[in-house]
C-alpha cells in the first residue's frame, strides 16, 4: 500500500489498488439497501431512476420511479405520452427541465433506436440529458461497460480516502477522479463497483459527520488520520443567489380559476401557474378593478440552486361574469375547475398554496 501522509494530486495516480474494490464489494453485498432499480438491467428503468435520483433522496425519489414505471412500461411508451403527463407526474421533483429533457431523449431512443438504448459509454452521452455520470452508470450496469459513474458521493470517498486535494469545483479536476475511480474498478464487476461507491457515500461517508466508526478504510483514510474530513473534497466555487419576488393574482368566478402555462426561458417550463406580478420588492398588498380580494398569504420563500423566491398570493373573486370573460380574453388564460385543479401539473410552492390554504 501507498505512503498516505502524503495527499495525492492529479499527476500522482497509481496502480489499482485490488484490496480496495473487495472489501467495497463484500460491504455492498451485505449493506445495500433493497431498492427496485437493483432488481433489473433494463436501461429503461436504469435511467429513470438515475435521472429522478439526481439531486433526490432516495425516500423522495422512490415513490416517483414507483409511478413512472407504473404509468411506462417500456421508452416507447414514455415516448408516446403527452408531456404535460410527463410534467404532472415530476411534480415535487423540481429541476422541471430533467423531466422535459427524458421526454425527448424517449423520443429520440424510441424512433433512433428502434427502442434500444445504444449500449455504451460514449453514445449515452449524445442523448438529451444524459451527461458523463448518468451514461456510465446505465452503460455498467446494464452493458458491463467498465466506465466508472463519478458523482457527489464518489468525489468525496475518493477525495477523503486517499486524500486528493484536487478541486471539484473545476472542471479540470473530473479526469483526476474519474482515472483514480477507474484503476480501482474491477472490469468482471463494473456496475457493482459504480452502485458500491455510490452507495457508500450516501450511507458511510456521507457530507457531514460521516459514520467513520463503520468505515473498513478507516484505518487507511487519509482525511480521518489529518483531520480533514470537513476540509475534503475541496470545493471552491460559491452560487451566487438571485432574489425574486413573485406575486400571484389567483383570478376566481363561481368555483372556476384562471392559470396559464409557463412558457421557455425562465424556471418553470410547461409547468401552470396564477396569473403572475414579479416586483423589485415584497408587495404587501393590491387592488384590482372589478374584483374582491377575498385572501392575502404571507410571504412564502422558496429556495433554488441559484433563485430565492419570495412568493405571495392573492386571491380575488371577480364581481360579473362579463368582467371574468374579457379578463380571461385579456390575459389569454386557461378556465379550470377548482374541483380539477389537481390535474394540472404546478411548481411545488404553488402546490402547497393549494394544498395548505386555498383549496381547504
Amino acid at each position: 500500500m501507498r505512503n498516505i501522509n502524503k495527499p495525492l494530486r492529479g499527476d500522482q495516480l497509481h496502480s489499482k489498488e485490488d484490496w480496495f474494490s473487495t472489501q467495497l464489494l463484500e460491504w455492498y453485498d451485505i449493506n445495500k439497501r433493497d431498492l427496485p432499480w437493483r432488481e433489473t438491467k433494463d436501461p429503461f428503468k436504469v435511467w429513470l431512476s438515475e435521472i429522478i435520483l439526481q439531486q433526490t433522496r432516495v425516500n423522495q425519489g422512490l415513490p416517483y420511479y414507483q409511478k413512472f414505471t407504473n404509468s411506462f412500461q417500456t421508452v416507447e411508451d414514455f415516448a408516446k405520452a403527452d408531456l404535460d403527463e410527463i410534467l404532472k407526474l415530476w411534480q415535487g421533483l423540481g429541476y422541471y427541465s430533467r423531466a422535459r429533457n427524458m421526454h425527448e431523449c424517449a423520443t429520440v431512443v424510441s424512433t433512433k433506436y428502434s427502442g434500444h438504448f445504444p449500449d455504451n459509454y460514449v453514445e449515452l452521452q449524445k442523448l438529451k440529458g444524459i451527461g458523463k455520470y448518468t451514461a456510465a452508470a446505465i452503460a455498467s450496469i446494464c452493458f458491463n461497460d467498465p466506465v466508472p459513474s463519478v458523482d457527489g458521493n464518489v468525489f468525496r470517498v475518493l477525495s477523503r480516502l486517499f486524500g486528493i486535494t484536487d478541486d471539484i469545483a473545476k472542471a479540470s479536476s473530473f479526469k483526476v477522479y474519474f482515472e483514480k475511480a477507474k484503476q480501482l474498478m474491477p472490469e468482471n464487476q463494473p456496475g457493482n463497483f459504480n452502485q458500491a461507491m455510490m452507495e457508500f457515500g450516501a450511507t458511510v461517508c456521507v457530507p457531514k459527520s460521516p459514520n467513520c466508526d463503520e468505515c473498513m478504510f478507516a484505518s487507511h483514510c487519509f482525511a480521518s488520520q489529518h483531520n480533514m474530513i470537513d476540509k475534503l473534497p475541496v470545493k471552491s466555487k460559491t452560487v451566487k443567489v438571485k432574489h425574486r419576488y413573485l406575486n400571484y393574482r389567483v383570478f376566481t368566478f363561481e368555483n372556476h380559476v384562471l392559470l396559464r402555462q409557463r412558457k421557455s426561458g425562465d424556471i418553470w417550463t410547461g409547468l401552470f401557474e396564477f396569473d403572475l406580478l414579479e416586483t423589485e420588492k415584497s408587495l404587501k398588498s393590491s387592488n384590482f378593478v372589478e374584483a374582491k380580494l377575498q385572501y392575502n398569504s404571507k410571504e412564502i420563500i422558496h429556495q433554488l440552486t441559484h433563485q430565492k423566491l419570495h412568493m405571495q398570493f392573492q386571491v380575488f373573486e371577480m364581481e360579473s361574469k362579463k368582467a371574468w370573460q374579457q379578463l380571461k380574453e385579456e390575459k389569454q388564460m386557461k378556465e379550470v375547475s377548482i374541483a380539477n385543479l389537481g390535474e394540472f401539473a404546478v411548481p411545488k410552492p404553488i402546490e402547497l398554496f393549494l394544498n395548505n390554504e386555498f383549496c381547504q
